[in-house]
């Protein structure tokens, strides 16, 4: 594929890109995985659907801001907190679905050479072992966290606005869950690329 004219070749920057989970499941694989991964994996790409739209009010905001400030010399007082709020939601909430994908940054010079078993294999351990207890505890300290905002009316203190801080602390709650959903799915791929040498949903 890489030798095709005109074809631009990602995969040594983003490997995980290959398994992008799109394609057919193996016919071998057990029903259960596979529904698994294919209903995990929709979810993601219907909540990064939604997500997405986050853009809109994002730019709306920004526009708003430059030529108000520019223009008529009247910067507002919510577009630099509406700004941060919606870019913090639009990466917590979308998080889920960029793994899915495989486009988080990763240090692959070594691993993208390694054969697709031990890719699993590492990426199988690596999950066990560090994401999901590592995504736990986040999601545990992020309930007190959230819960403590809402209890103290918490507010934002960098602006005269002077916003709830919740909404925003809710998005990282829940960008936490999507993560934890998805990181199922990738777990089971790598559980299948250990195991038989071959991404499930790999486009050949």
């Amino acid at each position: 594929m890489a030798d095709e004219p005109g074809k631009l070749d990602i995969s040594d920057e983003m490997i995980a890109e290959r398994r992008g989970g799109s394609g057919k499941m193996p016919d071998d694989m057990p029903l259960w995985m596979a529904n698994s991964i294919i209903n995990i994996d929709k979810f993601s790409k219907w909540i990064g659907n939604i997500v997405c739209w986050i853009l809109m009010p994002l730019i709306f905001a920004m526009t708003y801001e430059v030529l108000a400030r520019k223009l008529f010399l009247a910067p507002t007082i919510w577009a630099y907190d509406i700004s941060r709020f919606l870019y913090g939601a639009l990466f917590m909430l979308g998080a889920g679905y960029a793994l899915s994908r495989g486009v988080h940054i990763r240090a692959d010079f070594l691993y993208r050479n390694f054969k697709i078993k031990n890719q699993g294999l590492i990426d199988f351990w690596l999950y066990l072992l560090f994401y999901f207890p590592g995504l736990f505890i986040f999601l545990y300290m992020t309930v007190g966290f959230v819960g403590e905002s809402i209890q103290r009316g918490e507010r934002g203190m960098d602006t005269t606005w002077m916003p709830y801080m919740w909404p925003i602390k809710t998005c990282l709650l829940i960008g936490i869950i999507f993560l934890l959903v998805q990181g199922v799915s990738e777990l089971l791929k790598s559980y299948w690329a250990a195991k038989k040498g071959e991404w499930p949903g790999e486009t050949k």
